[in-house]
């Protein structure tokens, strides 16, 4: 009988089994798909010659992660590699936002958009040097973060205070006004804030536009040398190491309770497997509290408050393997790992405002990854091996461009979508499409079935809108990782501090659960 029993082998389970597993627990992970790893896999699946990631790729919150730095993941086999450029976002015009791997770099490229803006960019990178630790810990513990928080009170006058929680809650659009003169800043903020499911408009999101871009400019947006799943496998060598087991192709139908106690999980198969101390689960928030617990050990008001839930935007992805390079017009974006394609930050607010009224954007946003310019190892030399993916109703009412897609993903509705994202591609890269080698269609269904927390292809566990995190995760809360099941422990994205590969939720249902143990001895 093992100590714990992980539901869930994606990045935040396999970080809690780790942990676990450290303090000399025996933990069991069962994993429904047949490889481990959740939204953290790569393959070969669009061309022999090219390693392409199938859903996550860059990781700049992994690299910032304290909580994947005390893994020490280097000896495991890890390793990171990182393209010229950070990020670009380039204009029709030829111009080009580009994050830099320094400051200095970066805020060199935003004064060229106009005087004073390379010195804005420095004083919020002063500011992220002097804070950003304490801001880190701050996100990365279980809620509330005591001991951050009072460290960010002690650096800080009240005035300086209120003036960083008032940026921190501003729509990206107003923080980049106010901050910058020309485009080129408030591009590099904005579209990184589109990384979550929030609108230019939205509030909170001038603070994770900010959090992403210091972390870009201090961390660089890496990737695993060899492929996303790189960082899975070390993950899994970790935990075998320390005698933890993972088993791939085991579906968990549902939490085993007795006496209000978390006692096992039983398997599609109909295998019983008990867990003498606790349960973990890397699922979402609703398919833990509706499908895997029985409602009756559940109060009424959390059943009731998961009818609120809100998920984040879905998503629609493409694979390439390209025969050459990106031809950009903006010579900027050609060594940058990560391109943003929007028409300024009016088209993010015209993609964001069609997605809130139900409908496929016409001139869809794309996060394009150049995975060959990040790793040169992940194609043959002069080659490129690419992906953009891009943001969707959850629920479609209709298409705000000419196709008709519904969301009934079938052939001619995937094919009109991933030929819409690379006409996206071609505006700014004009004889793109006559590069492609070989690609793979991923709509919301396929990115669901592959991995079943992506529901309808959304990344992030739940929205990260405001009224959506801190205790409001993933219910109006704690915060925390406890469930109204003793030993029984939410560990995924739908948990605080939410989406993104860093482990942080997987960790603190972790140490809840052996908090809990202690508790119980005394």
């Amino acid at each position: 009988m093992p100590d714990a029993v992980v539901i869930g082998a994606g990045p935040n389970g396999l970080v809690a089994a780790n942990l676990l597993a450290d303090a000399g627990w025996s933990v069991e992970v069962l994993e429904e798909q047949p490889e481990p790893g959740g939204a953290v896999r790569s393959d070969r699946g669009v061309h022999p010659d090219y390693v392409n990631d199938l859903f996550s790729s860059f990781y700049p919150l992994a690299a910032a992660s304290p909580v994947l730095a005390g893994l020490d993941l280097a000896r495991h086999g890890l390793r990171w590699s990182h393209a010229p450029h950070v990020l670009a976002h380039p204009l029709r015009d030829g111009r080009c936002a580009v994050l830099a791997r320094d400051a200095a770099g970066t805020a060199a490229g935003l004064e060229a958009f106009a005087d004073g803006d390379g010195e804005a960019w420095q004083g919020m990178c002063a500011l992220w040097e002097r804070l950003g630790g304490d801001i880190l810990r701050a996100l990365f513990t279980p809620f509330p973060p005591v001991r951050p928080a009072l460290r960010l009170a002690t650096r800080m006058s009240p005035p300086a205070v209120l003036r960083l929680a008032r940026n921190l809650a501003l729509p990206v659009r107003r923080l980049g006004e106010e901050e910058f003169r020309g485009e080129g800043g408030r591009l590099l903020l904005a579209g990184n804030a589109l990384h979550a499911d929030l609108a230019p408009e939205a509030a909170g999101s001038g603070g994770y536009g900010w959090l992403m871009s210091m972390l870009g400019q201090c961390h660089g947006f890496p990737v695993p040398v060899g492929g996303a799943g790189e960082l899975t496998a070390a993950l899994v060598r970790r935990l075998a190491s320390r005698g933890g087991a993972v088993r791939c192709g085991e579906q968990v139908t549902s939490v085993v309770v007795r006496e209000g106690r978390a006692v096992a999980v039983r398997t599609a198969a109909g295998e019983e497997v008990p867990a003498r101390r606790a349960v973990l689960a890397d699922v979402s928030a609703p398919a833990l509290y509706t499908r895997l617990v029985d409602p009756a050990h559940l109060p009424d008001r959390l059943l009731r408050d998961l009818r609120r839930f809100q998920w984040d935007f879905a998503t629609f992805k493409v694979d390439w393997a390209l025969d050459a390079p990106v031809p950009w017009t903006a010579p900027g974006a050609a060594g940058a790992g990560t391109v943003h394609l929007a028409d300024g930050v009016d088209g993010l607010t015209r993609f964001a405002a069609q997605i809130a009224m139900g409908l496929v954007p016409e001139e869809p946003f794309a996060l394009f990854g150049q995975m060959t310019t990040a790793d040169a190892g992940r194609s043959p030399a002069g080659t490129e091996s690419a992906w953009a993916y891009t943001h969707l109703p959850q629920h479609i009412r209709g298409d705000a461009g000419p196709d008709g897609i519904t969301g009934r993903w079938d052939a001619r509705e995937r094919e009109a979508m991933a030929y819409r994202v690379e006409a996206q591609v071609e505006r700014y890269a004009p004889g793109f499409r006559d590069r492609i080698r070989a690609r793979r269609v991923l709509a919301p269904p396929t990115m669901e079935s592959m991995d079943a927390n992506l529901h309808r292809g959304a990344l992030n566990g739940g929205t990260a809108s405001l009224h959506q995190q801190l205790v409001f995760r993933p219910t109006p809360g704690t915060g925390r990782p406890e469930t109204p099941v003793r030993g029984l422990y939410l560990a995924s994205a739908s948990a605080h501090p939410g989406g993104g590969v860093h482990g942080a939720p997987g960790a603190n249902a972790a140490r809840a659960a052996l908090r809990g143990r202690l508790l119980r001895r005394r």
